[in-house]
């Protein structure tokens, strides 16, 4: 018998000649050796991998949770052909924030003076921060109710922005001899973030505004921030996310002069006479505004171009204070929904987020009369971001009124 397949083949080589009982041995010998290897290789990916699921079982239960919560930062699947689940934000520990010192420039060597409580220096108004820890842990608890009450469905994030004595005054005028006693802001803001629970997303928008601290961040005369400013304060939510910013250079700017802050009402001081700006886009937007009598009108802007100079200067964001904007954007990079819960001095922040949201809900907190939980449910918005300044989030009244929209008592 020769050579032919092989079945034949231990028995016969391929010349065809018949192989001797020691080649024959030899064969299944090797066989045998091969088929162990095999086996024991196989064995330890097995074992590797029983490995792993035990080490990734006991991570989670260390880490508190089995269950890891995803951040979704769209609209309900299906809502959007572009909406897409962004990965969780990865959320430092608050102890381990670190706050970047502005480094303001004082060229003028010029001591400032009291007018009614404020601190006028260089013609600018500066008001105290008094806000105390209890009042950083009060705002931390509610924000926290506020995620437990929206539910797992929805991502909760947070930014307490810094005011301008923070970011504008010396710190030789600040608790000194002839200067104002106000508190630190940073190790407020601090505060209120390590109090957060897990579930809540916080954004520190500090560094930034600190970075750019010389620039024309912050009005003179009023505590709100500039168009400028609350880019930054959007910029810093951006970083965070992993999303593209729209660049000021992408957009077209526009200025309103002759702005006289409310700080003018307050003191008797001559003060600066600011300038409004704003960065228009290039993409087309639909803004339903609601107000307050319930009625409604639709624009085609976040920004009311014909605001006039003078103290109605600053309703050039978002058609004043209005209870509640819908704003549609059809730009590029836009998809998903948000709301952003805020006060006035929000409204210079809020309009750069159509660059990246396809529906902006805006509510104004201190005028809106709807409840947060049913509008989020019946529009299907699965982010809310809590915008507020460390005044306004220190004050009983301004959580008075997050408490009514919200529900928590």
């Amino acid at each position: 018998m020769a050579y032919n397949n092989r079945r034949n083949y231990n028995e016969y080589g391929r010349s065809n000649y018949r192989r001797s009982n020691y080649s024959r041995s030899k064969i299944h010998v090797s066989k045998r050796s091969r088929n162990r290897a095999i086996i024991i290789v196989v064995g330890l990916i097995i074992f590797a991998l029983i490995v792993t699921l035990i080490s990734s079982v006991i991570g989670c239960i260390c880490t508190g949770s089995t269950k890891t919560e995803l951040t979704i930062d769209t609209a309900t699947v299906g809502a959007s052909t572009k909406a897409k689940a962004t990965k969780p934000v990865e959320k430092p520990k608050a102890d381990n924030i670190t706050f970047k010192e502005p480094e303001i420039k004082d060229d003028s060597n010029s001591e400032g003076t009291f007018d009614n409580e404020y601190y006028i220096w260089n013609s600018k108004a500066f008001e105290a921060f008094k806000g105390s820890k209890s009042d950083a842990k009060t705002y931390a608890k509610f924000i926290n109710r506020v995620k437990d009450k929206l539910g797992l469905g929805v991502n909760v994030y947070s930014t307490i922005v810094p005011t301008h004595i923070e970011m504008g005054l010396p710190n030789k005028y600040k608790n000194t001899d002839g200067g104002i006693t106000t508190k630190s802001q940073a190790d407020y803001i601090k505060e209120v973030y390590k109090n957060y629970s897990k579930k809540v997303k916080y954004i520190n928008s500090y560094n930034l505004l600190s970075e750019h601290c010389n620039d024309y961040i912050y009005f003179d005369s009023d505590k709100s921030p500039t168009a400028l400013g609350g880019y930054y304060v959007y910029k810093s939510f951006t970083e965070v996310m992993g999303k593209k910013p729209i660049q000021l250079s992408e957009c077209k700017e526009s200025t309103i002069k002759n702005f006289y802050g409310s700080y003018n009402n307050f003191t008797n001081s001559e003060l600066n006479v600011d300038t409004v700006s704003y960065w228009d886009f290039s993409y087309k937007m639909d803004n339903t505004i609601t107000y307050e009598d319930d009625s409604t009108d639709t624009v085609d802007s976040c920004y009311n171009k014909e605001a006039e100079s003078g103290a109605e200067a600053y309703n050039v964001f978002l058609y004043g204070k209005k209870p509640l904007e819908v704003i549609k954007s059809e730009s590029d990079r836009a998809d998903g929904k948000i709301a952003i819960i805020h006060n006035s001095s929000g409204n210079s922040i809020v309009p750069y987020f159509t660059n990246n949201y396809e529906e902006v809900y805006s509510i104004n907190y201190s005028l809106y009369e709807g409840n947060l939980k049913n509008l989020c449910a019946e529009n299907d918005i699965r982010n809310v971001l809590f915008i507020n300044d460390t005044l306004s989030s220190a004050d009983s009244d301004h959580l008075d009124y997050l408490k009514k929209i919200t529900g928590i008592k």
